[in-house]
């Protein structure tokens, strides 16, 4: 959630003229992410955040916001994509394709404890089930092909011990191929600040920008490796339960288990390449919030040399 295309009150009051969600009655720019530019919008009828997609391909757009509103239909609290007086979810603003969407309540946390990683599960469990009837396909954009891309892309800014970790953790996941894990659509990028609560519950489940259709044990990684933290190694109480609460709605199938590891080194080597292609290959823009790739160097590190905790 960053700010690179600005966007008047004016311009956007005269953008709001294709919505039936009343006069426009407040704007304001959400600093943080490194993604899209993303504004919370208040009119006469409600809260909803506005996002202007900056790198997105405009042909997986669609992908995204008829996930949102398939999981919605499902009763999960995600957001809610708002249709247009001709029945669009996709518009334009200032050049970019640009989506309007409910506003959820609730605050994200900075220490979860072991009963919201409970919730996490539960909810994640939900989403996924929600998911097996959303026919349309768009793989991990963040996936294998594009790790290749960025570790390419990437290796020459890299010091050599670090060139040396990442050329063997490549070789070690291109090695490693699950293709009979469950699969079905994934958030891909739960971390806490994409979660919402309100009195103890979740709320709001939001950003699924980086969603795509991949092994459903890779988002629990994802949540894992952020949710269940302590000195980047993993709390056993957290992550326990975490895995039994998510358990609990979608028993894991017996591979599961032995790919387990694997997913949680998939997923920090993932955040790792993503943070270092924008640590080193940067776009301008304003109010944009880069994340230290060394965090997620030290999470593979961990995941390398420790066993991964999982449920009896």
């Amino acid at each position: 959630m960053s700010v690179y295309t600005p966007v008047t009150e004016a311009e956007l009051r005269d953008w709001l003229r294709q919505y039936s969600v009343g006069a426009l009655l407040a704007c304001e720019p959400v600093a943080a992410g490194i993604e899209n530019s993303n504004y919370f919008v208040t009119t006469a009828q409600g809260r909803f955040v506005l996002t202007l997609f900056e790198r997105l391909p405009a042909e997986e757009l669609p992908f995204y916001l008829e996930l949102m509103a398939h999981l919605a239909r499902h009763g999960i609290p995600c957001p809610a994509p708002i249709a247009d007086l001709s029945d669009r979810y996709l518009q334009r603003l200032n050049g970019k394709p640009a989506a309007l969407v409910t506003r959820l309540p609730g605050r994200s946390l900075e220490a979860p404890a072991a009963a919201h990683c409970a919730e996490l599960g539960a909810l994640l469990g939900r989403m996924h089930l929600a998911g097996r009837s959303y026919a349309t396909y768009l793989e991990n954009p963040r996936g294998p092909k594009w790790w290749r891309v960025a570790a390419r892309e990437v290796t020459p800014f890299l010091e050599a011990c670090k060139r040396a970790l990442l050329e063997d953790e490549m070789a070690f996941q291109a090695q490693r191929r699950f293709p009979d894990l469950p699969r079905g659509p994934v958030h891909a990028d739960l971390f806490r600040d994409n979660a919402l609560f309100e009195d103890g519950r979740i709320s709001g489940v939001i950003d699924f920008y980086f969603a795509g259709i991949d092994c459903l044990l890779f988002d629990l990684a994802v949540c894992a490796n952020d949710w269940c933290l302590e000195s980047y190694r993993l709390d056993a109480g957290r992550i326990g339960a975490l895995l039994r609460a998510y358990h609990a709605v979608r028993p894991f199938a017996p591979l599961e288990r032995e790919a387990w590891p694997v997913m949680l080194r998939a997923a920090a080597l993932r955040f790792w390449l993503s943070r270092l292609h924008d640590h080193h290959l940067p776009r301008p823009g304003m109010l944009v919030h880069a994340h230290d790739p060394e965090h997620f160097r030290q999470i593979l590190e961990s995941r390398r040399g420790a066993a991964a905790p999982w449920i009896d």
